[in-house]
């Protein structure tokens, strides 16, 4: 089935949510869809958990503590996730758009940069969004059938002192920083929603 056939890019605003049940939805949404189902896109937050990516490197922390640590099947190294992060995951059909693994990651980064007005950088070999060298949008997806799940971590107005346990994204000493450090004042739901209408509107044109 065309695209043409198929519904707009769908926008669900979820809340605050697990991690855990999260993922088990954006998996089983993934595998149980067929030509005709249409794209979504999820906004939500987490509460604080730390997530490892597919063959991460557990010497990157954390020690042992109060906050969960998931084994995901994402890509990318260890991460964390927590209140006033804005989620944003991506559930697209690469395939049927016919749009390649890398050229998808450019445009999450890209739509992150629109975001940021144009402040942020990306980094040759590190998939994610950069201010002034300091991380400020995470990014680890997961490809099956040819379809995309998972996406983007947007730092907004949270505690950054998570971060401190981990190697953030699999790198020592990397700094992070938020939207609110750099003058913006919407919270994390309001973020969230423009950085999903700017992925849907990127992929409408890919």
């Amino acid at each position: 089935m065309s695209l043409a056939a198929v519904e707009r890019t769908a926008i669900k605003r979820l809340g605050r949510l697990e991690y855990l049940p999260a993922w088990r939805a954006m998996r089983e949404f993934t595998l149980g869809r067929s030509e005709a189902t249409r794209d979504e896109i999820w906004v939500l937050e987490h509460p604080p958990v730390y997530t490892f990516g597919q063959g991460a490197d557990r010497a990157h922390g954390p020690a042992p503590g109060p906050i969960p640590v998931v084994n995901s099947d994402r890509g990318g190294e260890v991460t964390y996730h927590g209140p006033g992060q804005a989620v944003v995951y991506a559930l697209v059909d690469l395939a049927r758009r016919g749009i390649k693994v890398k050229p998808y990651v450019a445009l999450l980064e890209e739509a992150v940069l629109d975001l940021l007005g144009g402040r942020g950088a990306r980094k040759a070999g590190a998939p994610g969004v950069y201010v002034d060298g300091a991380k400020v949008a995470a990014l680890g997806i997961r490809v099956a059938r040819g379809r995309a799940y998972h996406g983007v971590a947007l730092n907004v107005e949270m505690d950054l002192r998570p971060f401190d346990a981990i190697a953030p994204c699999g790198y020592p000493g990397l700094r992070v920083t938020q939207l609110r450090e750099l003058g913006f004042r919407e919270s994390a739901e309001v973020m969230g929603e423009r950085l999903a209408k700017r992925i849907a509107a990127r992929l409408e044109h890919a």
